[in-house]
Order: structure tokens, then C-alpha cells, then sequence
């Protein structure tokens, strides 16, 4: 045999070239892949505790619990605050004899009792209709002053450039601490000086002067809250400042507006002190007129009773009417 014949066949020898090896799936594949999702038990475990975090059912019912016992709570504050005025409603339609005999709680037995002869006699008082009529002489204008002065001024102090605005804003403010009681005696001077003393002018500037502070206070907050920009596009449509305040900046501040109105009616309506001084006695106010019959007629009850409810009752229509306007111009003008 000769030297080539004896020369070993590498091919013969070497395992054969399989190539590039080609990617695929391993047998063990399938199962690494779930063990690493799944994980080791304790990993399952901690990603089922976390899975499953959040409040208990023992803390779900207590705060059902502690909701149900909130809304139970202020059922039964509303009830003993309507308590007064529900006395007073069943107390004006009850007789005189009936009242002496007993409390208004004892309708809730014997309804038969009620009648309607004590707002008939009201209707007959001279004096309780009058005051009716004067409290709305006083009333109405000094809600449609307030409001309209405070509308201009608050948007004086909100957007318009003067000398000393901020100065002058401040002590509007300030003029918000001032009691009542201390501007009695000079402005009675002032008013008996200059022929208003005991008329229905002098109550009504008294309560607009007093009221202006705050009413520019809200509406100066509120009507700075308008965008700039609302206004500028205004100024650049050819709009004045009169046009601007009329048909952009009143339009916008009408929670505001009717807010400052119901506070200022209430405010009015339920006063006595400054009525008491200023107004006339010939035709005084409703709350001025349930007094002197309560120190007139000490057992006038069948008059007293429907004459307070009467008043009462006038303000609680207005708030409950607009209490939605009322809490929403509040917090958003004078809470920032």
C-alpha cells in the first residue's frame, strides 16, 4: 500500500460541521419560561398578598357604618334646628285658649285644633300689615344699592389702574370690623342735621353704607378671577369699559351678584337695631312692630305668633330659594 493510501482521510476522523446552530426551543424551554413567571412559592405568595392589598371587609363596614351614623346625625341636628320654627308654625295657627291650655306639640294629638282665625285677625292688625310693607321699602333698595355700587367698585379695585387703588382697598377692608354700635351716634346727629333722622331714606342709606365693605370685598375677589385674556379680546372688539363691565364682567359674576343680594336682604330684613334708631315710628319695621306689640300686648299671642312666623318665613323662602348661588359666589370670591 503506498504513503497516500496510509495518509489518514480527515474526514474520517473529524465528527462532520453541523453549521451555525439554529435557535429554537429547548425541551426544558416551555418550563423555564413558566418558572420564571411563575416564580419560587414564596414569590407567588408575596405577589398574591400584594394582588390582594386594600381595605378589609371589617374597615369596609366601618366606614359604611361610620357614613350611615354621619348622615343620622346631621338628620337629627336639621330636625332640632327646624324644631323653633316648626313650634312657631303650629303655634300661629293655634287659639289663644288653646295655647294657655297647653304647648303646640299638643297638635300632634289633636290636629282638629288648628285654625286659621289668627292670620285673619293679622290681616285685620293695621300696624303688623304696615311694617310688612315698610320692611320691603327698606329692604329691596338698600339690596339693589349695595349690589349695584359694590358691582362697580368691585371692578374698579379688580381691573382698572388709579392711583392708590391697593391703599384705598385696604381700608375698605378694614371698614369690614367696624360694629354697627359705633357709627349710632354720630350718624343720628348727622342725620337729624340734615332731615333723615326717623325716614325710610335714613334706614336705607345707613344699611348701603354699612353693607358697600363687604359687597366690594366679594365682588373685587370674584371679578379678579375673570381671564385676562376674556377681557383684553373684549377691549380689542371695540368694547368700552361700560360695555365690557355690562356684557362680559356682569354676565360672569352672577353667582356672585346673587349671593351678595341674599346676604344683604337677610341682613336687612332681620334688623332691628338700626331700625329701632332711625326708622320712622309712625311706620316702623316688622321686627320694630313685633316688639312694641309684645310690650303693648304681653298676651297678644294670636297676632305675635303668625306676625313672627311672617317674618320669618320671608327670609327662609329667599335663602332656601337661592342657597345654591348664595354658597357658591361665597366660596368663590371671599375663600381665596
Amino acid at each position: 500500500m503506498s504513503g497516500t493510501d496510509a495518509t489518514p482521510d480527515p474526514t474520517a476522523t473529524d465528527p462532520p460541521y453541523a453549521g451555525p446552530t439554529q435557535a429554537g426551543p429547548s425541551p426544558a424551554g416551555p418550563a423555564q419560561a413558566e418558572s420564571s413567571s411563575v416564580g419560587s412559592p414564596s414569590t407567588r405568595a408575596s405577589a398574591a398578598v400584594v394582588a390582594g392589598a386594600g381595605p378589609s371587609y371589617a374597615a369596609r363596614a366601618s366606614a359604611r357604618l361610620a357614613g350611615g351614623a354621619l348622615r343620622v346625625f346631621l338628620v337629627v341636628a336639621a330636625l332640632f334646628w327646624l324644631l323653633p320654627t316648626l313650634g312657631l308654625l303650629l303655634s300661629s295657627f293655634l287659639s289663644p285658649t288653646d295655647l294657655n291650655d297647653g304647648g303646640w306639640w299638643q297638635v300632634l294629638t289633636a290636629p282638629s285644633r288648628l285654625t286659621a282665625d289668627n292670620y285673619e285677625r293679622l290681616l285685620a292688625n293695621d300696624t303688623i300689615t304696615g311694617s310688612l310693607l315698610s320692611t320691603f321699602a327698606i329692604a329691596v333698595p338698600a339690596t339693589l344699592l349695595v349690589v349695584t355700587l359694590g358691582a362697580f367698585a368691585g371692578y374698579a379695585f379688580a381691573w382698572l389702574e388709579f392711583p392708590g387703588r391697593d391703599w384705598l382697598f385696604l381700608v375698605v377692608v378694614g371698614l369690614l370690623v367696624v360694629p354697627v354700635q359705633v357709627a349710632l351716634i354720630p350718624v343720628s346727629e348727622l342725620f337729624g342735621s340734615i332731615g333723615l333722622f326717623e325716614t325710610t331714606a335714613g334706614v336705607v342709606l345707613f344699611h348701603t353704607a354699612f353693607g358697600l365693605p363687604f359687597a366690594v370685598f366679594l365682588l373685587r375677589n370674584f371679578f379678579a378671577e375673570i381671564p385676562r385674556e376674556l377681557l383684553e379680546a373684549a377691549r380689542l372688539d371695540g368694547a368700552g369699559e361700560l360695555r365690557l363691565f355690562a356684557r362680559v364682567v356682569l354676565p360672569l359674576g352672577g353667582p356672585a351678584l346673587a349671593s351678595l343680594g341674599i346676604f344683604q336682604f337677610l341682613w336687612v330684613w332681620n334688623d332691628m337695631l338700626v331700625a329701632l334708631v332711625f326708622a320712622d315710628s309712625a311706620h316702623p319695621p316688622v321686627t320694630v312692630a313685633l316688639q312694641q306689640q309684645v310690650r303693648q300686648f304681653g298676651n297678644n299671642i294670636d297676632v305675635l305668633a303668625p306676625g313672627a312666623f311672617l317674618s320669618m318665613a320671608v327670609p327662609l323662602v329667599v335663602f332656601f330659594a337661592f342657597q345654591r348661588q348664595f354658597v357658591s359666589g361665597v366660596m368663590a370670591g371671599a375663600v381665596k
